[in-house]
């Protein structure tokens, strides 16, 4: 048995990690609410919105956030993972400190079904495939971070193609990380010469003029229920087209 929601969406597609930006960084305000997909005494499926944090920055003024948001009704609620600010989509949110470690191990060991969906500059050829470039931290430039074959730790990712929009000059993407590095759909994307639109980090001017908001949402995550038999499995599609 699956535990699913009225919530669906053509393409499977979740979960990055990423780092603070420097002590100076104000985040703008995000009025978009935090959606609760899923809710039971153990934990939460949310949908966060593009913008907002998802812990408090080191600044009183970004402590709006995620979970900050969830403990006002949810005051047990702990954080298992991050996406970046700009990336939308589900996290799993974790309700005490057992439900927590359980959680916590599944993403570890990679016992965590995740993917995203995000739409990409210019035509993907290859129908499916996969990117390995290393990466590592651009510190002069944080919090960017960098392909770096000598230096940078293993990362992996694997896409295929959901749709072609030859008109726009875009290709949809399913992407799976198999590795949680910051940054690592936009720096992966980049890299193949498709960077995500909307990306300020790796995008060309074109790429980043192409749309308001990153076009990279966290739209299907499954994992294992800290207690029940029943694996929490939840899809969720990007607001953006």
């Amino acid at each position: 048995m699956v535990l699913t929601s009225q919530y669906s969406c053509p393409f499977e597609l979740v979960v990055t990690l990423t780092i603070d930006g420097p002590a100076s960084f104000i985040a703008p305000p995000c009025h978009d609410p935090v959606e609760i997909l899923y809710a039971d005494e153990y934990c939460l499926l949310i949908n966060k919105p593009s913008g907002l944090l998802s812990v408090p920055g080191r600044l009183e003024e970004n402590r709006d956030c995620a979970i900050t948001r969830v403990q006002e009704t949810y005051p047990d609620a702990l954080i298992v993972h991050r996406l970046d600010m700009d990336t939308s989509g589900i996290m799993v949110i974790a309700r005490g400190k057992e439900s927590h470690r359980h959680f916590s191990i599944q993403f570890q060991d990679r016992h965590a079904d995740k993917a995203y969906v995000a739409w990409v500059d210019g035509i993907v050829q290859d129908d499916e495939g996969s990117m390995a470039q290393p990466m590592r931290c651009d510190w002069p430039n944080r919090p960017k971070q960098m392909v770096d074959y000598e230096l940078g730790k293993s990362a992996l990712t694997l896409y295929k193609v959901i749709e072609r929009d030859p008109a726009n000059h875009r290709t949809l993407l399913e992407l799976k990380p198999v590795t949680g590095r910051s940054h690592q759909l936009r720096v992966h994307t980049a890299a193949m010469g498709h960077p995500i639109l909307g990306c300020r980090f790796y995008g060309t001017e074109r790429s980043i003029a192409a749309a308001e908001r990153l076009q990279l949402h966290a739209s299907f995550l499954s994992i294992a229920h800290p207690v029940y038999p029943e694996r929490l499995e939840m899809h969720c599609p990007p607001e953006f087209t």
